[in-house]
This record gives C-alpha cells, sequence and structure tokens, in this order.
C-alpha cells in the first residue's frame, strides 16, 4: 500500500470567489494575492480532499525564521493552518493582519 504524500504539488489558475481577481497559479498558490481570502478545499495541502468548502479568512501574521507567515482559521468549520507569505501578496493586507 503507498502511503499518500503530505504536499501534492497543483497548478491550477483560479478566479477569487471573494473579490473576482485571476490568480495564476504556481503549484503553491493556496490563497488570493489580492483578498488574501481562500477557500478550505484541502486536508493536507493540495489535496482537494476537504468536504468544508468554507472561506479560510486571514487572521494574523507574523514573522517565524526570517519568514512572514499568515494564519487562517475557516469561517464554517474553525480549521486553522498556517503558510508562508507569497511575493505578490497584497503588502497592505498583509499589514492590517500584523496589527490584528
Amino acid at each position: 500500500m503507498l502511503k499518500e504524500k503530505r504536499f501534492q504539488k497543483r497548478i491550477e489558475n483560479f478566479t477569487c470567489n471573494f473579490c473576482g481577481t485571476s490568480v495564476r497559479g504556481t503549484g503553491y498558490t493556496d490563497h488570493c494575492p489580492k483578498c488574501l481570502l481562500s477557500k478550505h478545499i484541502d486536508i493536507n495541502p493540495g489535496d482537494r480532499k476537504s468536504k468544508c468548502k468554507g472561506i479560510m479568512k486571514p487572521i494574523k501574521a507574523e514573522f517565524k525564521s526570517k519568514k512572514c507567515i499568515i494564519y487562517y482559521e475557516c469561517l464554517k468549520c474553525g480549521y486553522k493552518h498556517k503558510i508562508k507569505t507569497a511575493p505578490e501578496d497584497n503588502f497592505e493586507e498583509l499589514l492590517k493582519l500584523f496589527h490584528s
């Protein structure tokens, strides 16, 4: 029996359901770089196995080990996770999260 990978790279373009921005995926893209919102679609990154499909709201940001991290919480089921920011992420929206 093969063990499933914890991370599956998926290059997918999408239109943000929240602000309408067209997003070009890189294989690591899991949120809209403009509004920073996401959808709860994964159990493990890239697997698309979550049945929740709730809104993943960014709740705070911080620096850890010289990397900027965004913390998310699903507004439907309460699931929490964190990700590293991407270079194209909206700086003004990130700043708001540091003051949360």
